[in-house]
């Protein structure tokens, strides 16, 4: 997409704005994801000055969270490249992580007051996500309503709010599209859970099931808890290095408890919930093959 391109060097404009020389080497060794939040803000909103704007804040506000995020999980490398973190070190990724936001709040702050508002509250969200994720590694969460809410503030709060905000922009049902970006993100989230485990170190390009080591209990995981009989066996197995039979065992468990296949079908139904809030606006061609393409992948 062009559009995305411009939407990096709009990125890169208020970054030379610092006028600070090693802030523009240091976005250079940003890796770019997908940048879904500016595929679905431009398919909202339309191409305009305004929306290339508002995609370069809320890609900076992300960009931002994931320098933190590599320092907190003391990662060396992001998307297959090495981290910020690992080429330089944990205070510079901190550093510049502090500036891209703070510049996605100077430039947030000539917005919309509505939009401004928006995005603002959900990087708040997005913030305590991030502490509440920290927080549930400690020891096993069997909780589904902490996980639930632990994944709705640390990624879907910034898609929601990324939908809501080009609806505002684009004069749209602004109920609509956040829900629509609130069940995107959390269902997105939940796939990525759960692809850790269904797909091969390989392809995912970390070591597979590395989820439950890190001490994150995700989906799959809590419905298993809930229903094996003697949930001590897999108590034990948390954080823990697993041997090739300890994640045989798991992925077996996970297939006799259909806990897997209804982790699946929770995610289609919040992917499915949204394409039906959305079908019958203008733009719902589009958004339906976003949220498709994403729910009904090959596990």
């Amino acid at each position: 997409m062009e559009e995305l391109q411009d939407v990096k060097n709009q990125i890169k404009t208020f970054v030379q704005e610092c006028k600070d020389e090693k802030s523009l080497v240091l976005l250079d060794k940003l890796a770019t994801g997908k940048m879904l939040r500016s595929k679905l803000i431009l398919k909202i909103a339309g191409v305009s000055e305004e929306s290339i704007k508002l995609c370069a804040v809320v890609e900076m506000i992300h960009a931002a969270s994931l320098l933190h995020d590599d320092v907190i999980d003391e990662a060396d490398t992001r998307r297959g490249a090495p981290s910020v973190n690992a080429l330089y070190d944990n205070k510079t990724s901190i550093m510049f992580g502090d500036i891209l936001y703070s510049k996605a709040f100077t430039e947030l702050a000539l917005m919309d007051r509505e939009i401004a508002h928006t995005v603002a509250n959900a990087v708040t969200l997005l913030s305590i996500g991030e502490m509440l994720d920290v927080d549930l590694t400690e020891t096993f969460n069997s909780s589904y309503e902490k996980y639930n809410d632990m994944i709705y503030k640390k990624t879907a709060s910034l898609i929601e709010a990324s939908a809501k905000a080009a609806a505002i922009l684009s004069g749209k049902d602004a109920d609509k599209y956040s829900l629509y970006g609130k069940n995107l993100g959390l269902a997105f989230q939940m796939i990525d859970d759960i692809l850790d485990i269904t797909q091969d170190s390989e392809t995912l390009g970390k070591p597979a099931m590395l989820d439950f080591v890190e001490g994150k209990v995700t989906i799959p995981y809590l419905l298993l808890h809930e229903r094996l009989e003697d949930k001590t066996k897999l108590e034990s197995l948390y954080k823990k290095e697993l041997s090739q039979d300890e994640s045989s065992w798991i992925k077996e468990e996970m297939n006799n408890t259909k806990a897997l296949e209804d982790s699946i079908k929770l995610a289609k139904d919040l992917g499915n919930e949204a394409i039906e809030t959305v079908k019958d606006e203008s733009d719902s061609e589009t958004l339906i093959f976003i949220m498709k393409a994403m729910i009904e992948r090959e596990f």
